[in-house]
This record gives C-alpha cells, structure tokens and sequence, in this order.
C-alpha cells in the first residue's frame, strides 16, 4: 500500500509539473511571426528592387516576384514515461524509470508570383498618373524629388536622363520649375483641386490666395510664365500631354516604374572595369555635380550599409549616412505600392497555423 501511494504521489507531481507544457504556443507567436515576417518581406523587397535597378543598368532583363503568401505551420508535441517497479514485500527495494521526449515542428510555406503579363503592363510600364504626382505634392513629398524621379517633360521643357541612347541633360527651364515649384510649396502656395464631371475627373493644380511677400510673388508669376498659364491664373488643369493643347492647361509627361529604375540606374557607380569592358555604358554627370540617388560599388561591401545586392562579381549598395539616396529610394517603393493594381489578391498574405 505504501508504494501504491508513493506511485499516485509522483504521478500528480509530475502531471503539475509538465501541465503548464501544454498550453497553446499560439499567441505568443503572434508578436514574434509579425514582425519577424514584415522585416524579411521588406527586406527582400528592398534587395529586389535594388538587384532590377544594378541589372537594367546593365541592360540586363529584371525579374520581378512577389511574395503571395506565407503559411507558417508549428506544431509541439511531448511524451512522458512513467514506470515503476512494486515488487512484493520481502522483495527488496522498490524501481523507478522516467523517460520524456518533445517535438517541435516548424514548417513555413512561401508562395511567390512572377510579375507577368498584364499585371507587369499596368505596375511597370503605364505611366503615373499626372494627379498622382499631385497627389504625393499635396501629401508633402518635396518637389525637388518627386519631378526629377516622376516627371519627364513639363510644359515642353525636359528633365534629365542620365544613360542610354536617350541621355540628355535637363533643360534649364525644366530645372528652374522644379526649383520654384520647391520654393512656392514650402510657402504653402500650391495645392489641389478635383473637379468631378459624371464618370470623369478633372485635376488642377491651384495657386491659393495668400499673403505672399515680394520674392514669392516673383517666383509664383516666374513659374506662370514658365508653364505657359496666364499671369492672373489661380488655377491649371493637368493633362498627360506632350504639349498644351489649350489655354489654362499645363501639359505633363510622367515616367512609368521602368524608366524610374532605368533612370536611376544611370546614378549606379560602376566598376572603371566593366565600363572599359563595354560590359556597361557610362553615366551622363548630373548638372548640379551630386545626383539625388547615388550607389556605391565594390568588390566587398562595407559592414553597415542600408541596403546590398551581390551583381557581376561585384557588390552595390546604399550607404547608412546617404540620406538622400535612402530617401529617393523610400519614395521608389511608395511608388510601387501606388501603381500596384492586382488587387486584394496581389497583397502578401500570412498564415500562421500553430
């Protein structure tokens, strides 16, 4: 009899013991999956995106994949073993054996899509849409960055391309505009309007009626003049065009993501090598010395860099103290998310079974 309650003994102590064991692992995966997943996906985004923009410098094909879903399954599994030994009373002493055992299973399934098609029609070679470049003005993304990346031709005057057959430098006029449209919207002098009509909208770029002094005045009937609007005009509207085709319309030709990457591209340092090679061409220098996106290369990166792409024996990347680049290349994917138009079934979708 005692050993019979020295065995129901040990049993429930060890039951107490393992029983907090058993709870679900679920919730507290939560947090961890969360935030592990959101790095790892916007980090592989940004080594994409970096990786097509090092290729189309070279004329190389880009490639593009989305992530589509993650299914994520844990699983835990435990065993204990009790046995014992209760031999007669003029046996001798009583045995004990304690085995336990655990398993645990992690097995995450990641599904990625290939931009092909019809979708890589609509996200990477239609233009972006002229309100759209009003849009990011009115929600506070510089002038100085937004035209020079978006923009190709305002009002006939055109911005730079730095390589390929099409190189050109920037037309004054397209540089003065950019620099007074800066000017005016730090002095809270430009905004939006949408004008509805039935199934269509029309979009304006308005001059609000402020309290200005004597040098935005002159800058604000300087841009007039340099976009072809009357001097007393308070309002535009924005048309995709070469050229006006009106009075009272500023004519407005926007890149689409590909020639964004490939303008970009051009502001890639290259190996002299490579270039010696013909394996690349070179750059057309930027006017103003300092282009606004700037990657470096090597044959090793540096330890702490913002973003890093192994390309052609080489490595490129973005420096930390490179604020500039690193925000022309923070508006690079806000423009992605902003021309993605494959629908809720094109977003990223986590699934964690545990």
């Amino acid at each position: 009899m005692t050993h019979r309650r020295g065995f129901a003994a040990a049993s429930l102590a060890l039951l107490v013991a393992i029983g907090p064991g058993c709870s679900s692992i679920g919730p507290p995966s939560v947090p961890r999956d969360r935030f592990d997943y959101n790095a790892a996906i916007a980090r592989s985004w940004q080594e994409q995106t970096l990786t097509n923009i090092v290729k189309l410098r070279y004329a190389d094909v880009p490639l593009f994949l989305e992530v589509a879903s993650v299914v994520a399954g844990y699983s835990l599994e435990s065993s204990v073993d009790l046995l014992t030994t209760i031999p007669e009373p003029d046996a001798g002493a009583t045995g004990w054996q304690f085995g336990a055992g655990g398993t645990f299973t992690d097995r995450p399934t990641i599904t990625y899509v290939p931009i092909l098609g019809q979708q890589f029609t609509r996200s990477f070679l239609t233009p972006i849409p002229p309100q759209s470049v009003l849009f990011l003005l009115q929600s506070g993304w510089p002038a100085n960055l937004i035209f020079p990346v978006t923009v190709d031709s305002i009002a006939g005057h055109r911005s730079r391309i730095g390589a390929g057959p099409r190189a050109r430098p920037a037309d004054p006029g397209y540089e003065r505009i950019v620099e007074l449209l800066d000017q005016l919207q730090v002095a809270g002098v430009l905004g939006m309007r949408i004008v509805e009509q039935g199934e269509h909208e029309r979009v304006q770029l308005v001059f609000r009626k402020v309290d200005l002094s004597a040098e935005h005045q002159a800058a604000r009937d300087e841009l007039r003049g340099l976009l072809g609007i009357a001097p007393d005009a308070t309002e535009c509207e924005v048309a995709f065009a070469p050229a006006a085709d009106g009075p009272g319309v500023l004519a407005m030709q926007t890149r689409s993501l590909l020639q964004i990457m490939i303008n970009l591209g051009s502001d890639v340092q290259v190996p002299a090598g490579h270039v010696a090679e013909g394996r690349v061409q070179a750059a057309l220098p930027a006017a103003a010395g300092q282009p606004i996106f700037n990657v470096c290369s090597g044959p090793t990166p540096p330890p702490d860099v913002f973003v890093r792409v192994p390309y052609a024996g080489h490595w490129f990347w973005i420096e930390h103290g490179d604020f500039g680049s690193k925000r022309v290349f923070a508006f690079l994917m806000v423009l992605c998310s902003l021309m993605e138009k494959g629908g809720d079934e094109a977003l990223p979708m986590v699934t964690i079974q545990a």
